[in-house]
């Protein structure tokens, strides 16, 4: 796992100093990707500096050294990732007479490129990855981005000059990348909490797309992009040619995509443990990697004093079941919040994600001891776990109802406060029923799919009232038409999570917080060949009796005892509402000040106030709209400083 950087500038002209010296800049911004070592190649005539930041996981000597060059002198490459099938593909390169000086997967990425071509190597690649590579023969730069987008890109293109890099504090590093803040991407941060892909805070900077090849020649005047993967495409053939086997046969075959996946992933030169919170996901993945393992493996949990938050002994059941080498540190409410003012330093944007925190302790207790961690990551977007894929087809039932019928339904969840349903409904060991009562009633009354779904995934649920002159794109949630045709509401929720929140919310905040400490995650139910079965696989093998993980849940259970896994989802949060009005009103406080949120005309004052002011009160539970603010101005505070 590395950083990246770098700059093309056709137009030529700059001396290779200055080239040098800008790049390496804006690699150093990154260092923190890359703590191990860095490397720079540049060529003044074409106008490419090529920068790398190193955190050595795979052949620790000088030979996997990037920037790297292929056997034959035509491609350069800087790259940040893995490709976990390298061992296999080597054989297969060696075999066609391709020789190798290291053990590195770099090297190998670079001889299935010359072997094979760019396309036809990224089909075969298994992985993570976001690269660079220059093909000095075609006098054109190719960025590169996995499937699923584990890995961030950034790019801008001005003035015929390409800048990019792994995060866009490096773009920041160089004098020309645009600062203009862009609302109407804002916009989308306050119903999203987090800023999607292709937009980024600044106009002018974009992410590149996950399964994209962004490719720019000498001659160009701009960039084009092309997908090379399509998980619309995955999705609607495994509906097309579904699995035909009966329940027990797709245990088999999952638990053997499961394994396989994470087998791969347990190749490094480094230490390795797993994050262990003892949910389904979690589990499942550090069950198959002791399975994989000849000895303990090393699990990590944190937990919290609030029983309501705290999953910590649940994730020691399960490690005790397992015999991993477990460690957990309960987190002291002052270690939690001292993370707060440092969130506009560790994240490239305003990240409205309160999960950011704990994310961040946990990778910071497992790197006192490892370099690579495995996640459970994918396995609710994939395997139907969070309970709007419970229950939205009901939902979609309910409206079919008379608009008159399910307005007045919605009245009536309103007329209590969410404090009185949580009262109410305290025997059900759900956080916050009273905001879910809430936000049910907020998407009674839509009309549509799409609206459905803006209702149940939005925060702020009219974003642009909030930033005087922005208009909000519309993303693809807002976008039926481009939806791929799928069976039931469903499985096309579960698309629309796994191609935005899953890359723009979860991925980003796992490698910002991992990342920021020098530790590399690594998912294997993110494994495209696992995502491709989970799409072939009948709705009922997801989703049966309220019970999401139906096929996930079976091959845990062939592991772990199901009482020590089987309780309501609880998701990894901190008692965000509670702090909000104790230890960090102060905080909070400052950053909402009106003259602060109205700096630069940016944030209408009154709504935030107005919320604020409700949620201090208890009447209403505003946590998460206020964080999106928060976070936003900690944000432009950090690079006012």
């Amino acid at each position: 796992m590395c950083g990246i950087a770098g700059i093309f500038d056709p137009r030529g002209g700059a001396e290779a100093g200055l080239l040098a010296s800008q790049a390496r800049v804006m690699a150093d911004a990154i260092r923190h990707r890359g703590p191990d070592s860095d490397g720079l190649w540049v060529d003044a005539a074409a106008g490419v500096a090529l920068a790398h930041r190193r955190l050595a996981i795979i052949d620790l000597s000088a030979e996997g050294h990037q920037p790297m060059l292929s056997a034959d002198g035509r491609y350069v490459l800087v790259y940040n990732g893995e490709v976990y099938n390298f061992p296999e593909l080597r054989r297969e390169l060696e075999a066609l007479g391709c020789g190798f000086r290291g053990r590195s997967d770099s090297e190998v990425m670079l001889a299935a490129i010359r072997q094979w071509g760019l396309r036809p190597a990224l089909a075969r690649f298994v992985g993570m990855f976001a690269f660079a590579l220059w093909d000095r023969q075609a006098s054109t730069l190719h960025l590169v981005r996995d499937r699923l987008g584990v890995k961030p890109l950034y790019w801008s293109h001005r003035d015929g000059r390409l800048l990019f890099g792994s995060e866009l504090k490096a773009l920041e590093a160089h004098a020309d990348c645009p600062r203009e803040l862009d609302r109407d991407a804002l916009a989308l941060y306050f119903r999203r909490n987090c800023i999607p892909a292709p937009l980024s805070i600044y106009r002018g900077v974009n992410k590149l797309p996950p399964a994209s090849i962004l490719s720019m020649a000498a001659g160009a005047n701009a960039p084009g992009i092309e997908r090379y993967w399509s998980l619309a495409e995955v999705a609607e053939a495994g509906q097309t040619r579904p699995f035909a086997g009966d329940e027990r046969e797709a245990t088999d075959e999952l638990e053997r995509l499961a394994l396989e996946a994470v087998r791969c992933r347990l190749v490094a030169d480094v230490p390795l443990g797993v994050f262990l919170s003892g949910g389904i996901d979690s589990s499942t993945v550090t069950a198959l990697m002791q399975r994989a393992s000849a000895q303990p493996v090393s699990s990590f949990s944190i937990g919290f004093a609030d029983a309501g938050y705290d999953e910590a002994s649940n994730a020691a059941a399960v490690a005790r079941h397992l015999g991993t080498r477990h460690q957990e540190l309960y987190v002291r409410e002052a270690e939690a919040l001292a993370v707060v003012p440092r969130l506009g330093e560790l994240l490239d944007e305003p990240f409205g994600d309160s999960s950011f925190l704990p994310t961040h302790l946990v990778a910071q207790l497992a790197r006192q001891q490892v370099t690579v961690a495995l996640s459970g990551d994918g396995g609710d977007e994939f395997f139907a776990g969070y309970n709007r894929h419970l229950w939205v087809a009901r939902v979609a039932q309910l409206g079919r109802l008379p608009r008159v019928l399910r307005q007045a339904a919605a009245r009536g969840l309103r007329a209590l406060p969410p404090a009185t349903w949580d009262r109410l409904a305290g025997v059900f060991r759900q956080r916050n029923p009273g905001d879910k009562l809430h936000k049910l009633a907020g998407i009674l009354a839509a009309d549509g799919e799409a609206a459905i779904y803006q209702g149940l995934t939005s925060h702020w649920t009219a974003p642009a009232s909030l930033l005087p002159g922005a208009s909000e794109p519309a993303d693809l949630p807002a976008r039926p038409a481009d939806w791929p045709r799928l069976p039931d509401f469903t499985r096309t929720i579960m698309y629309l999570d796994a191609m935005t929140y899953l890359p723009d919310d979860i991925l980003t905040k796992v490698d910002r917080a991992s990342m920021a400490v020098g530790l590399e995650a690594r998912e294997p139910l993110l494994d495209h060949r696992l995502v491709a079965f989970a799409w072939s696989l009948p709705s009922g093998m997801h989703v049966a009796g309220g019970v999401g993980k139906r096929l996930l849940r079976a091959v845990l259970h062939r592991h772990v005892p199901p009482a020590l896994v089987e309780r309501p989802k609880m998701g990894f949060a901190v008692p965000l509402a509670e702090w909000l009005r104790g230890p960090l009103r102060d905080w909070a406080e400052d950053l909402l000040q009106p003259a602060r949120l109205a700096d630069g005309g940016l944030i209408d004052p009154a709504p935030v106030r107005e919320l604020w002011s409700q949620h201090l009160a208890g009447r209403r539970n505003g946590q998460h709209q206020l964080w999106d603010v928060l976070a936003l101005q900690a944000w432009r505070r950090a690079r006012a400083a």
